[in-house]
């Protein structure tokens, strides 16, 4: 191995060391703890190390969400891989993705809530970030129903997912009914 080849590498390893510490501070005590000087503190580098991958928070945000994005893809598709129909996928895809809400929160507010820097629905699009639409999409598009462009549909299911995790997590909604909201928006929006 060359010596750029492990530089790189090395510098590689640091950034992920940078987004794996701001991830697991922000799960434990929110993203207003993230901080440049903590993240130095907590990898053992100096701040203008963390510069010199990160421009800032902003792009951690950013990096943690495309991270999260990539998980969030990968657990709906494992979720709707074995389901035998299609209204099971849907209910299979719905609760994956609000368990992948509930139990991580920090990411799915990187992803969803904070601004990380990141387009949507656009041609500049990150790549993780339409994979995960495009999970969404596989399940959702086969339920849209005769005349329904499939993305609009799968926009609008995901739009009632999101209200539905982050109303659920802010205490609006009691989670003991969860399982209900589910079967309640498969059963009115699919077309099965």
């Amino acid at each position: 191995m060359s010596l750029q080849e492990r530089k790189q590498r090395e510098r590689a390893d640091r950034a992920r060391l940078i987004v794996a510490t701001a991830r697991e501070l922000a799960e434990q005590q929110g993203w207003d703890a993230v901080t440049t000087r903590r993240l130095a503190e907590r990898i053992e580098y100096s701040q203008p190390v963390l510069y010199s991958h990160f421009r800032g928070k902003r792009e951690i945000i950013g990096a943690v969400a495309l991270e999260g994005a990539a998980e969030m893809a990968a657990a709906l598709r494992a979720a709707t891989a074995a389901a035998p129909d299609p209204r099971a996928r849907v209910v299979a895809l719905a609760r994956a993705y609000l368990d992948f809400a509930d139990r991580n929160p920090a990411v799915y507010d990187a992803m969803f809530q904070l601004d990380g820097g990141l387009a949507f629905a656009r041609e500049d699009t990150p790549a993780p970030l339409k994979d995960a639409f495009a999970a969404l999409l596989e399940t959702l598009a086969e339920v849209a129903g005769d005349g329904v462009h499939p993305a609009l549909f799968t926009e609008t299911f995901w739009a009632a997912l999101h209200g539905l995790a982050t109303l659920t997590r802010a205490g609006r909604l009691p989670p003991e009914h969860t399982g209900h909201r589910v079967e309640l928006l498969v059963d009115r929006l699919a077309v099965l």
